[in-house]
């Protein structure tokens, strides 16, 4: 019986150690679990911000709408050197004059037709007759130095010559013109460089990413002022021919 007693008691000691080893190997799997799984969210979590980082600033998109409101600046400034009149006829001289129709501010272009006759001789045809006195009126009170010869159908604007002291008044009138326009074009390389600047020290870019946003913005504004330098010397010149 004694015997039989101390078996009992053995196999109870056994059970209990086995128990003990279970819980243990399982806290130790539990401990493991949560390390592996917080070394994982952490890496991912790094793995996001890094993503993040490097779609914060989007420096392509920055230099695209640069290129577009420089080339909407140069559009500007050949429809302001338009409106120089020189000694041909052109209908781009009357792009500024503008009609009270009907109560309404109405650029010319839209009330009526405008043709050249002659190389010195425009002529102005409206959509609706009843407005040629307010057309007549408009081009004598526009500052272009025409005078309107109103036939009851038509309206004939004559250019006359332009002496060679009116060119070069008109030649410098066509150069500060295109000072404005490289002032504008300046003008957003200054914003642009500003927000890659403001972007580097977010640490939103990169030093080297900042210098390559910075010389791109100055590659497009050597470009449109270049573009704003032949558009200009080539109405001089149309000024300048007799």
């Amino acid at each position: 019986m004694h015997r039989t007693l101390s078996i009992l008691v053995l196999g109870i000691c056994l059970v209990v150690a086995a128990s003990f080893s279970l819980v243990g190997s399982s806290s130790t799997f539990v401990q493991r679990s949560s390390t592996t799984e917080m070394k994982f969210s952490y890496h991912s979590t790094t793995r996001n911000m890094l993503s993040m980082e490097a779609g914060d600033f989007d420096t392509k998109g920055l230099m695209k709408d640069a290129e577009k409101r420089m080339k909407k600046s140069l559009e500007s400034l050949v429809d302001n050197l338009n409106t120089i009149r020189t000694g041909r006829a052109s209908p781009a001289i009357l792009d500024r004059v503008n009609v009270m129709y009907y109560e309404v501010e109405t650029p010319l272009n839209q009330l009526a037709g405008i043709s050249t006759s002659s190389a010195t001789q425009l002529v102005v045809s409206p959509y609706d007759k009843s407005a040629l006195k307010d057309i007549e009126r408009a081009i004598l009170e526009s500052g272009i130095g025409l005078t309107p010869n109103n036939d009851g159908d038509v309206i004939r604007l004559n250019i006359p010559p332009l002496t060679e002291e009116r060119r070069k008044e008109l030649s410098k009138d066509a150069k500060a013109i295109g000072e404005e326009g490289k002032v504008a074009v300046r003008n957003i390389r200054r914003d642009v460089v500003d927000k890659v600047k403001k972007a580097e020290k977010a640490n939103d870019l990169s030093k080297d990413q900042s210098k390559d946003g910075q010389d791109e913005a100055q590659k497009l504004t050597d470009k449109y002022t270049k573009k704003v330098d032949e558009v200009v010397a080539e109405k001089e010149a149309d000024i300048m021919k007799i």
